[in-house]
């Protein structure tokens, strides 16, 4: 079985290997893995994930047994973002602090599918482990499954062979990805069926063949979300794949990216758009403080999608990203990951992981505990477009962009979008 390299462990591995307690001055680091890392040919041909992983101090240790695995530290948990997202009372904490106690959000129905590339063997067993962690409703046999996707074709979105079970990850980050997917679209809409479609490879033929499948899983369940967090610069021929997401009764999200600019399939006009902010908290106290933006966060004008109805006169061209959560590493989320763990880690290894992969299964699960499923992406979009103001967080501190050059205004911008959640998103204007 494959084991990581040594430089690669050093990238990834957290709680055996976390930040300084919260108290010390000593300063963590988010490093991205080579997953994340786009090679000079890969737009319009391989995808890459889009996480960051905190590195830092070796603590070891036994985790707690309930709740935040390691004590004296601020990163979030299922709880503490649904209290942030007003999907529960923040009376119950103040400010919304991850090592208080509050209830998970509760709901979801019909599907979730996460579509990934390459097998992540102990999905089913670590996404157990972090529910009874964080006490979310367990899953069962029917309530979340693993499905492998064929080898894709053209046309596009079409697959060929046998859906065989996909080979491993050969640079080490596709696993922390799907954990992170699936983990935090359960901890948003716990009471949903979850789908895990592993593709082949990273490939864009082979994702496309994943995603048909996964769409076709979720209209076959009544509707509901699909969420794609991996990503490629935009390229010439990317409206031939735009079809893909169109499947009725689906709703498709993306990531738009962990660096300035814009990325595919983010830009389709057929895919909801999550960038990606920053959860401000209080260093001693841990209490939040605020949300802003996250300045890596991809963004901007397509040079290649015309502009779709729902951002007619806000934007000339189809532009990115539609709306955002948490994404920066810095107030990213714990992550269990037990597949081949660094050396020195607990059988059950603990990471703290952000990027907008974070935020594109958080948002699909929020929408799907809405239990008001879209017809489309598009009438999801026209109905998001179209959300009373005060049922969402407008961001309207911080920049991003090349050079930092957009900035976070009221209403629509380049960093954020037309804001985070603020509840269910049930009220349309």
């Amino acid at each position: 079985m494959r084991r990581l390299s040594f430089a690669v462990a050093a990238a990834l591995f957290i709680a055996c290997a976390i930040v300084a307690p919260a108290q010390s001055t000593r300063a963590a680091r988010a490093i991205t893995p080579p997953s994340s890392i786009p090679g000079p040919t890969d737009a319009g041909q391989r995808a890459n994930t889009n996480i960051e992983i905190i590195s830092g101090e070796l603590i070891g240790g036994t985790p707690q047994a309930a709740g935040p695995p390691y004590s004296g530290y601020f990163y979030n948990t299922p709880a503490s973002l649904a209290c942030i997202y007003s999907l529960v009372s923040s009376g119950y904490s103040p400010q919304c602090n991850p090592n208080a106690p509050i209830p998970n959000a509760i709901g979801g129905s019909r599907a979730i599918a996460i579509v990934d590339a390459y097998d992540d063997p102990n999905a089913a067993t670590d996404l157990q482990a972090f529910s009874t962690q964080f006490g979310l409703p367990p899953i069962t046999a029917s309530s979340f499954q693993v499905v492998y996707a064929p080898h894709g074709t053209t046309p596009v979105g079409a697959c060929t062979g046998p859906a065989t079970k996909p080979g491993t990850d050969p640079s080490g980050g596709w696993e922390v990805e799907e954990s992170l997917d699936i983990e935090y679209a359960h901890g948003m809409a716990p009471a949903a069926t979850l789908y895990l479609v592993e593709a082949q490879s990273n490939s864009f033929l082979d994702l496309f063949c994943a995603v048909s499948v996964a769409g076709s899983l979720v209209a076959a369940a009544g509707g509901g979300e699909v969420s794609m967090s991996w990503s490629s610069g935009e390229f010439s021929g990317e409206k031939s794949f735009d079809p893909v997401f169109t499947t009725p009764g689906v709703v498709y999200f993306a990531s738009t990216g962990d660096s300035a600019g814009t990325s595919y399939p983010a830009s389709s006009p057929n895919v909801v758009a999550v960038g990606g902010t920053s959860l401000s908290r209080d260093p001693v106290s841990g209490n939040f403080l605020g949300e802003n933006v996250w300045q890596n966060t991809g963004g901007g004008p397509s040079p290649v999608e015309a502009v779709p109805v729902y951002q007619a006169g806000i934007v000339p061209v189809r532009s990115t990203p539609d709306v955002a959560a948490v994404a920066n590493p810095d107030t990213g989320v714990w992550v269990l990951d037990s597949f081949n763990p660094p050396t020195g880690c607990p059988s059950q290894c603990w990471y703290i992981v952000g990027g907008t992969s974070l935020s594109s299964p958080l948002f699909a699960g929020i929408v799907n505990a809405s239990n008001t499923f879209a017809a489309s992406t598009y009438a999801q979009l026209i109905q998001l477009y179209g959300t009373n103001p005060t049922r969402l967080n407008d961001i309207t501190l911080g920049s991003c962009g090349v050079y930092m050059g957009y900035f976070a205004t009221p209403g629509w911008d380049y960093c954020s979008g037309i804001g985070s959640p603020k509840g269910y998103l049930r009220t349309p204007r």
